[in-house]
């Protein structure tokens, strides 16, 4: 089964580390936040990736081209007729098959879903942001979405918030609460690692503004074709600078939940 990760949008709030580099090549301990998420995905046996590239595509295409020399050691003849080159493998991502697939500079997360379609060869794929990490089970997940025989999952999280929550009516303050502790008082938010039945493409359209979290989901939705499977681990989007240097702090410190492999 493919998993597809949309690589190709700029992450403005990001602007320290994306003036130079998509967002999803943004380094924890020194290795980009997409190889992070497809190391999780290879800890369940998925293998196979789509990666909808768009700004700077380049650069991922370059990063995985060169991956080998860059990952390993090696030794290489010089002033022969032909160059002769022995690596010394020390990286330990075995049969990884990634296809790189420029979606657009400019086109939004259905397009960019949509442009990859040719590439889907099985009855389900599977379907994450470049952005964001977490400790799911890959496996429960995908148990899940065949138990419930609709056309997609979402993953619900629940992020851990800094703040208190004000409670209003108009301008008028009716309760105070500090930062949520548990789970019912928390917001359900879409963490991605979806999971899509490739009937899936039949909501989306092949035009740069084609929102998938706007009509195609929302039709899903309304078509009663859309369940939710609750993770309630570790979930955490780069979003910001703040962000990143938290999750580099947790890689850091030998304490980042989503290294499950």
């Amino acid at each position: 089964m493919k998993v597809v990760i949309l690589c190709g949008g700029m992450g403005w709030r990001l602007r320290e580390e994306t003036e130079i580099k998509p967002k999803p090549m943004v380094e924890i301990s020194g290795m980009p936040i997409l190889w992070h998420i497809m190391k999780s995905y290879t800890h369940y046996g998925f293998n196979e990736f789509v990666l909808c590239l768009g700004y700077k595509g380049e650069v991922i295409k370059e990063f995985f081209y060169h991956y080998e020399m860059l990952s390993n050691d090696f030794t290489i003849e010089l002033g022969g007729k032909e160059r002769k080159i022995t690596t010394y493998p020390r990286h330990s991502e075995k049969g990884w098959k990634v296809t790189l697939v420029d979606t657009g500079a400019q086109a939004m997360t259905g397009a960019r879903v949509k442009r990859i379609e040719k590439f889907i060869d099985s009855d389900n794929f599977m379907l994450t942001y470049g952005d964001g990490v977490a400790d799911i089970n890959i496996e429960k997940l995908l148990t899940f979405h065949k138990k419930h025989g609709k056309i997609g999952t979402v993953t619900g999280v629940y992020p851990y918030s800094t703040y208190g929550e004000l409670r209003l009516i108009g301008d008028c303050v009716q309760s105070f609460k500090e930062k949520p502790q548990h789970k019912e008082d928390m917001r359900t938010i879409n963490g991605g690692y979806f999971v899509f039945n490739k009937k899936f493409f039949k909501y989306l359209r092949d035009d740069d503004s084609c929102v998938l979290e706007r009509e195609p989901l929302e039709e899903l939705v309304n078509a009663a074709e859309l369940k939710v499977y609750h993770h309630e681990g570790f979930w955490q989007c780069m979003d910001t600078y703040r962000d990143y240097k938290k999750l580099e702090e947790l890689w850091k410190n030998g304490e980042a939940p989503w290294k499950v492999w």
